[in-house]
């Protein structure tokens, strides 16, 4: 089980990267070339690759071999890297931009893989609780070390050598995984499954969306993991941004929301994992979920203080630490909730299945992001964050009900 976690962790830990680069670096970068809200908002359209994975999980779950496509798409990102490393943003932002875009592309094909191994990986309630959380873990901390800690950085470093870095990083990587031998025996597994049904499949491909969707719990899971992150998502953009314009330095900000925050996210991912093993998801989610909304009642009363202060600076990190800590602690529990559900579905099409629910995951939170900054700019930052806690409430009402008419009873405990 170790190796299987150091693997997954792994991997995860290089996906998370892109993403801190893109929502905890850029906005701030943005923010003090003085955008708009609503452009750095704009930004999110940049994780578009994300939403379009579902059209070739079923290409990575055909063809070839998850140490290729793993191997393939992380030294991709390698060369991403390098790439990005001879840019200077203040004079080829579109260059910049591309690169991000390139960089979401292989990395939503990464995780395709990795979910897939996963899937195929872990066994049983204690490895889903334990793989999940290395899942969930592995990714923040790989967002924290390139959006936190390149972040307090990049004024000393500079935006090449940071580059660079990442370049070794994923050219390590990649190494690791061509000699890792945790996968060989899946490989073997899903190579002769795949040959036995590509041709039905590539003929009638009708036939695997049938498939997907009769998997039971799956509708259910839709709805879920479209929904979930709604206000959260709006809080979480909004809230530093708030911050930046009124009570922090970009470089204070960086360390707080970058780091501090997101240690705290790790610990409530890290905590959901141990968790599971002990008491009912069902359970789990239902308490999490309303102690969520409470949070952002004390985030959106902050809103009302508009003058600097220590006990200011002091309430703000807090607010921010349990807002990282419970959204961490749902993470882990969302994505096991959707590896369970995506075992019940037959392996040769458990990567699709997967990489469906949560391309579903990524365009909720993604469409909101996006209209975040736009909503903040026409109504302001009080109105916005009302929208947002009652979103967050309309998420703890539906878990709510969930309990009580087995929608979630159904999970292991």
């Amino acid at each position: 089980m170790n190796d299987k976690l150091v693997f997954l962790g792994l991997l995860y830990f290089v996906q998370g990267i892109p993403y801190g680069l893109q929502s905890l670096l850029l906005p701030v970068y943005l923010r003090g070339a003085g955008h708009s809200l609503t452009h750095i908002g704009l930004t999110k359209i940049l994780y578009f690759p994300w939403v379009l994975k579902v059209l070739w999980a079923p290409l990575v779950d055909r063809v070839g071999t998850k140490r290729c496509w793993l191997v393939a798409t992380v030294s991709g990102l390698a060369l991403t890297c390098l790439s990005s490393a001879a840019l200077a943003p203040e004079a080829h932002i579109w260059g910049v931009v591309a690169t991000l875009l390139a960089m979401n592309a292989l990395a939503s094909v990464q995780d395709i893989t990795v979910d897939g191994a996963a899937v195929g990986l872990l066994k049983g309630r204690s490895e889903l609780g334990l793989g999940n959380m290395a899942q969930v873990v592995g990714y923040k901390a790989g967002s924290v070390f390139a959006g936190g800690g390149l972040l307090a950085v990049i004024d000393v470093a500079g935006w090449g050598p940071m580059f660079m870095l990442l370049a070794f990083v994923y050219f390590g990587v990649a190494l690791f995984v061509w000699g890792a031998p945790v996968l060989d025996n899946e490989l073997l597994r899903g190579q002769a499954e795949g040959r036995r049904g590509v041709q039905s499949d590539a003929v009638h491909p009708w036939r695997v969306w049938r498939k997907l969707l009769s998997v039971p719990g799956t509708p259910w899971t839709m709805i879920y993991v479209l929904t979930y992150k709604l206000g959260e998502q709006g809080a979480v953009t909004m809230f530093p941004l708030f911050l930046l314009d009124h009570h922090m330095t970009a470089r204070e900000l960086g360390f707080w929301n970058g780091v501090i925050a997101m240690c705290f996210s790790i610990c409530g991912s890290s905590l959901g994992g141990l968790l599971l093993s002990q008491f009912s998801i069902g359970s789990l989610m239902r308490r999490a979920f309303v102690m969520r909304t409470v949070s952002m009642v004390f985030q959106s009363s902050l809103l009302t203080v508009l003058e600097p202060s220590p006990l200011m600076k002091g309430m703000a990190v807090l607010s921010l630490s349990i807002q990282h800590f419970l959204g961490g602690l749902i993470t882990t529990l969302t994505f096991t909730t959707m590896m369970h559900c995506t075992q019940r579905a037959e392996e040769s099409v458990q990567a699709t299945h997967y990489s469906f629910l949560s391309t579903l995951e990524v365009m909720g939170k993604l469409m909101f992001g996006a209209l975040a900054g736009g909503l903040v700019d026409w109504v302001g930052f009080p109105t916005a964050f009302l929208l947002f806690l009652v979103l967050s409430a309309g998420t703890a009402l539906h878990i709510w009900k969930a309990t009580d008419t087995g929608a979630l009873r159904e999970q292991p405990k």
